[in-house]
């Protein structure tokens, strides 16, 4: 599906290691090596840890301002879910 039209959602989550606030991206329709293309991106321009597991990219810390807007310029259209 073209990048526009995928469900990008953006959201905080509690919990984890510590009970620290994690940054979830889901929705994307990406191979494994978009994925990972991805990630790298986005935790270069943030500068934060992250992973991918099970087609969901997890960022450390808050980071969904700044996802969604790394993700728009992207050609994404996110939208932050819950939190």
């Amino acid at each position: 599906a073209a990048k526009s039209q995928q469900m990008v959602r953006v959201q905080p989550t509690r919990g984890g290691k510590g009970g620290k606030t994690v940054t979830m991206i889901r929705g994307l329709e990406l191979d494994a090596a978009g994925f990972k293309a991805l990630l790298k991106k986005l935790k270069t321009r943030i500068g934060s840890g992250g992973t991918c597991k099970d087609g969901v990219i997890e960022l450390q810390g808050d980071q969904v301002d700044l996802a969604l807007e790394l993700l728009s310029k992207d050609g994404y259209r996110p939208k932050r879910a819950g939190g």
